[in-house]
Formats: structure tokens, sequence, C-alpha cells
């Protein structure tokens, strides 16, 4: 199964995976995007990937840790 930015909540458990040492209250967007795009399942075009997607995978990543 590929990610896509609408799979907020899959996508959040990735990186919660992946980035165990970040905190992500306090990550910025710059970096959030591309640790998204980094992901190896995801598969969605990065201009698509704007503030309130972002937002969005950051908050389902707070609850996520």
């Amino acid at each position: 199964m590929s990610l896509k930015w609408t799979d907020v909540q899959d996508i959040a458990i990735e990186l919660a995976d992946s980035k165990p040492d970040v905190d992500p209250r306090y990550i910025n967007f710059v970096d959030l995007h591309s640790w998204v795009l980094a992901l190896p399942d995801f598969a969605d075009d990065p201009q698509r990937g704007g503030e309130k997607v972002l937002e969005a995978i950051q908050a389902a990543w707070i609850e996520e840790v």
C-alpha cells in the first residue's frame, strides 16, 4: 500500500516509528514535508503537501506519541 497525503494517521504512525527521538511538537513544516516524502511507502505529489495537511499530520503524530 502506498501512502498519500490524505493518509494522515498512517503517515503519523510511520513518522513516530521512524523518528522516535523527535518531539513532534517542535518540528518545522520544512522538515516534516521532507520526512514525509522520504517515507518508503509514500507515493504522492510533493506539491500537494500544503500547510493544512502538514498541520494535520503533526497533530496526529503528537497524539501518536
